[in-house]
């Protein structure tokens, strides 16, 4: 994958196209939303199942499903496939129960975090701000990274010049327009992702001399095994990690907010599961065909081995489309979300974030936000680590703040401790960047001490405990509770 496919004027002109569309029709629509920060968080609050069904489905499926689901299939077989689609659409599902009970008790709501200040007080509040915003911003560096990465593949595009052109595109319409600007946008913004999605799998399926399925089993029968271990521990991983994290994510909550009634919100998460669960599906089955067909591919690169083997110049056109609308559905949705939560909690962070000018304020600090996120992505680091490192602290935090919602029983203090004790598990065996040792595993203890199993599953192995501890901690001060 060295050569290049399009000239560096030839991919940022397409670029420029793309955002200048968006732009202008994130401008015309401006118009029409109402200046206030309840329109710039949950808009009119009476989107119906299309608006809020693309919104949620374009908003889920950002640049990285053109990476991660098929890198994840080359090692972690069939599992990781299931648990990365299933990750992918658990949120949506669990939000069915969560997202009415949630409007309910808060008719007026616009985020997780209100319900977190009224359960459990100011101090959780604090962690689950800070959790909340630093998984946020981690989902941006990578969606920015995603796609400078991708044109640098396609074009050998500078990455600083792909970062810093698909950011000023976003927020020149995002900040003036807000939360319902991300809505129309994402109308347009599915249309576009699911018409090359179904190009993507016509164009690969339709082109293989012998049944896909047919050539995994004779090829890499050991990725559909029921005994690969990696099937069942890197899917339950990625399940955790992506469900976990979403559950978090207040663009997520902003949508649930915005819906005009709770059908309409159930039957929205309904079909936006199903079709994220769809989409994620195929692009991890594509790692498997790309693996089964040439074993010493870049797991990064596996989907792109298969679409742009034959370097036609409509298709590398197409998936570059495909990434800026899969890219600019995402980071609006994140930069919205940042800035949402700064103008709702911004006063519980630092009592300067106040006022009549606080969405002023918030786009500042979002405005030297996006100039470190430029910085990361233009040097190119992987943020995989950081990923997951933001998915543990989440991970963490998932039990507690849910199950809060149902177990009354869990005050400040509890709550304090069930996250502190997941964090702490979870980091020890959380494994350091080249994933061979943890913190306990090889360091403070030696590793020859631990299984075969804990030593080379140490990721699994941390996510697991970062869910269980919490869950033991409260499960035990309930039962010595009912004794008192």
């Amino acid at each position: 994958m060295e050569k290049t496919y399009l000239s560096i004027q030839t991919t940022l002109i397409v670029t420029l196209i793309v955002g200048v569309f968006f732009v202008a029709l994130g401008y015309i629509n401006s118009r029409k939303t109402p200046d206030n920060n309840k329109s710039h968080i949950v808009g009119e609050r009476n989107e119906g199942i299309f608006s809020l069904t693309t919104s949620l489905s374009a908003s889920a499926l950002g640049a990285w499903i053109l990476f991660g689901p098929a890198s994840a299939a080359t090692w972690g077989g069939i599992g990781a496939v299931l648990g990365y689609a299933l990750g992918t659409a658990a949120p949506m599902l669990f939000l069915l129960n969560f997202g009415p009970k949630i409007r309910k008790e808060f008719p007026n709501g616009m985020s997780l975090t209100e319900f977190v200040k009224k359960r459990f007080g100011l101090g959780i509040l604090k962690i689950i701000l800070f959790l909340i915003l630093f998984y946020l911003t981690i989902f941006l560096i990578a969606e920015v990274t995603a796609i400078a990465f991708l044109l640098n593949l396609i074009s050998r595009t500078p990455l600083w010049a792909t970062a810093g052109l698909t950011l000023i595109i976003c927020l020149l319409y995002i900040l003036k327009g807000g939360f319902k600007l991300s809505i129309i946008t994402d109308k347009y913004q599915f249309i576009i992702i699911a018409l090359m999605i179904v190009l993507s799998l016509s164009l690969t399926l339709g082109n293989m001399e012998i049944n896909s399925f047919k050539l995994i089993k004779e090829k890499s029968p050991i990725l559909l095994s029921k005994n690969y271990i990696p099937n069942y521990t890197a899917g339950f991983t990625f399940f955790m990690a992506v469900a976990a994290t979403n559950l978090f994510h207040q663009g997520n909550w902003q949508r649930v907010f915005a819906a005009k009634n709770n059908f309409i919100l159930k039957k929205s998460l309904i079909y936006s599961a199903i079709i994220a669960f769809l989409i994620v599906l195929w692009m991890g089955y594509s790692g498997l065909i790309a693996f089964s067909l040439d074993s010493k591919i870049n797991p990064d690169l596996a989907f792109f081995y298969l679409i742009l083997s034959n370097e036609n110049f409509l298709i590398i056109i197409s998936i570059l489309v495909l990434a800026l609308a899969l890219t600019l559905s995402t980071i609006d949705t994140l930069i919205n979300a940042i800035t949402s939560l700064i103008i709702i909690d911004g006063k519980k962070i630092s009592k300067s974030l106040n006022g009549k000018k606080i969405k002023e304020k918030a786009n500042k600090l979002i405005l030297f936000l996006s100039a470190v996120v430029l910085i990361f992505a233009s040097k190119g680091f992987s943020i995989l680590y950081l990923f997951l490192l933001a998915d543990l602290l989440c991970c963490a935090a998932v039990v507690t703040v849910f199950y809060g919602f149902i177990n009354k029983k869990i005050n400040l203090r509890l709550a304090s401790f069930s996250i502190l004790f997941g964090l702490i598990f979870g980091l020890l065996f959380f494994p350091d960047q080249s994933f061979q040792s943890s913190l306990l595993v090889g360091n403070i203890l030696s590793k020859e001490i631990f299984s075969e199993f804990i030593s080379s599953n140490l990721l699994f192995i941390s996510f697991v405990l970062s869910l269980i501890a919490p869950l033991l901690i409260i499960t035990i001060y309930s039962f010595r509770s009912s004794f008192k």
